[in-house]
């Protein structure tokens, strides 16, 4: 499948050693501002090649717009776009023609397909997420005039963590360091964590933290597209993500039901909750309160150290990665978090207004 959305639906093309990655975006709202040079910020923060601590490929990553937006407005026709490779390494992949990497996609996507483009991974590159960020920054301008704001950060590398509650960090700095976590103390240890990994030729997780603000009440459904259920599918569908959790996750397995239910109050003028445990969706449901969930990504898998594994014969081969790879995918995953997010609710608010004539 190779397109996401119901209304609000992006449908991606292209490899991480082809010509280019597109897409094209149907349901865009007509008469929506567009406003190129977000668009191209958003890519930027997703691009290779932009600090010390993220793979040194070098790409542009200029979105070239093909239909669908006329004289800086969405016209509500499809919006085809595509972002042309410029700086592929191919021979540096040689080697892995005949191998299958341990924990990347190259063993099961040659039993699926039969065929395997093993250039950078192909189609399950994560190359294949820029064409989300411009979907995703697409989905942003409808949310700002509805004044939904989303905003995700670095809160865990490794075995560092932040210890406070998101709102305790001022999230407009996010962008003031390279790891992009709003806590500089704890993002210069991530930073020197992430170095020293580099340097070993390994690889190190973490934990992207993201916050939805400004929600309307009413968006998802009881059953089957419950909202929370769809950001989770949403997030599981980045490369190397491994968990998600909403609301106080797992660590509210350890509390009583008196502790956790979120009592109803009046506030401003409007219903609100005394806490919001529940991470603004109850029922599937969202109930106005901050949405806030985790995503947790694991290691990139490509290490640049020998390590064993099988060819397509099923003959043990010593394989030492080539190329240029993340050591840590955090900074760069944080656009991409945002994008599906956005996505994820643009596409609900447009399904509910279908709940009423």
């Amino acid at each position: 499948m190779n397109t996401f959305g119901t209304i609000f639906r992006l449908t991606s093309f292209g490899e991480s050693h082809g010509k280019g990655i597109g897409g094209v975006i149907d349901g865009m709202p007509a008469g929506i501002k567009i406003e190129y040079d977000f668009i191209q910020n958003e890519l930027n923060r997703r691009r290779p090649g932009q600090s010390s601590i993220v793979t040194p490929r070098k790409e542009n990553d200029r979105v070239e717009f093909l239909s669908g937006i006329y004289e800086g407005y969405s016209t509500g026709a499809p919006i085809g776009f595509v972002i042309y490779n410029e700086n592929q390494h191919s021979s540096d992949y040689n080697n892995l023609k005949e191998t299958f990497r341990p924990s990347h996609a190259d063993y099961t996507y040659t039993q699926k397909y039969g065929i395997r483009d093993h250039r950078g991974g192909g189609r399950s590159s994560a190359r294949e997420t820029i064409a989300r960020c411009v979907a995703g920054a697409l989905a942003k301008f409808v949310l700002k005039e509805l004044s939904i704001d989303i905003k995700a950060f670095t809160s865990q590398v490794g075995n560092i963590s932040l210890s406070k509650d998101y709102r305790q960090y001022d999230l407009s700095r996010v962008e003031e360091n390279i790891v992009r976590c709003p806590d500089e103390k704890k993002a210069a240890e991530m930073i020197a964590l992430i170095d020293e990994v580099r340097a070993a030729g390994d690889t190190i997780g973490g934990v992207i933290t993201c916050v939805v603000q400004n929600m309307p009440v009413g968006l998802g459904d009881p059953v089957f597209n419950k909202l929370h259920a769809e950001l989770g599918g949403a997030m599981l569908g980045i490369n190397a993500v491994k968990g998600f959790e909403y609301g106080m996750g797992f660590d509210g397995v350890q509390y009583r039901g008196s502790q956790m239910n979120d009592v109803f109050v009046q506030k401003d003028g409007r219903v609100s909750t005394l806490t919001n445990n529940s991470g603004g969706i109850q029922g599937g449901i969202s109930n106005g309160e901050d949405i806030y969930f985790r995503v947790a990504f694991k290691p990139v898998a490509t290490i640049l150290r020998d390590i064993q594994t099988l060819d397509k014969s099923g003959a043990e081969v010593i394989l030492k990665a080539k190329g240029r790879h993340d050591p840590c995918v955090l900074p760069r995953a944080v656009p991409i978090v945002e994008a599906m997010a956005a996505m994820v609710i643009l596409d609900h608010y447009l399904l509910n207004k279908t709940k009423h004539i």
